[in-house]
């Protein structure tokens, strides 16, 4: 996939009217601290796009990119570790569920998992959340620098234990630092923006 251009075009808070895009869209979900904005930074060839920070919880809104004005990638906000209110949080989870049951154009929703760890009863939730409301997750399993090699079957054996995931289920082992996983990703990108055109 050839990124011409990205813009972030949309950012809707909690009172927010979503916008209503006319190109297909592909939602980015995970924890807070998943490593989310470097995913996506890396899979749009861009350094500062999305904002990494060492706070765990930066985004606080949705955020809509604008890719080669064909796709928009969706950035919602992280769950699990935000230092915010109970209110605020389930305030963040009724727009993050506004947006799953009203957008029209979501066609794909990525959640980010931590691949050193077991999922956590939020990724679970999550997961389960996101095949209620009618989509079928594909996972990213983050930090793949972070193990060695040899851990890598072991680890996406117990994530897809864990969340009781399907062997259809796609699970895409990613790094930001050694950019393993991209092509991947784009490869689902393309075939989003392939199946609008049919």
């Amino acid at each position: 996939m050839i990124i011409k251009s990205v813009s972030l075009e949309t950012v809707c808070g909690i009172t927010s009217k979503l916008p209503d895009n006319k190109y297909p869209e592909i939602a980015f979900a995970g924890k807070s601290n998943v490593g989310k904005s470097s995913l996506i930074n890396t899979i749009l060839n861009r350094k500062n796009l999305a904002r990494t920070s060492s706070q765990p919880g930066k985004t606080q809104t949705i955020n809509f990119y604008n890719l080669n004005e064909e796709l928009y990638l969706v950035d919602l906000p992280g769950y699990g570790y935000a230092k915010v209110s109970a209110e605020t949080k389930e305030k963040w989870g009724k727009m993050v569920e506004r947006y799953l049951v009203t957008s029209k154009q979501l066609k794909a929703v990525f959640l980010l998992i931590d691949i050193r760890h077991e999922p956590s009863a939020n990724d679970v939730g999550m997961y389960n959340w996101i095949l209620d409301k009618g989509y079928e997750p594909i996972i990213i399993l983050t930090k793949l620098d972070k193990i060695n090699r040899s851990q890598l079957q072991k680890q996406v054996k117990m994530i897809r234990e864990k969340l009781q995931a399907s062997k259809s289920t796609v699970m895409i082992p990613f790094s930001a630092v050694t950019k393993q996983g991209k092509d991947e990703i784009h490869e689902v990108m393309t075939s989003v923006i392939s199946s609008k055109e049919d």
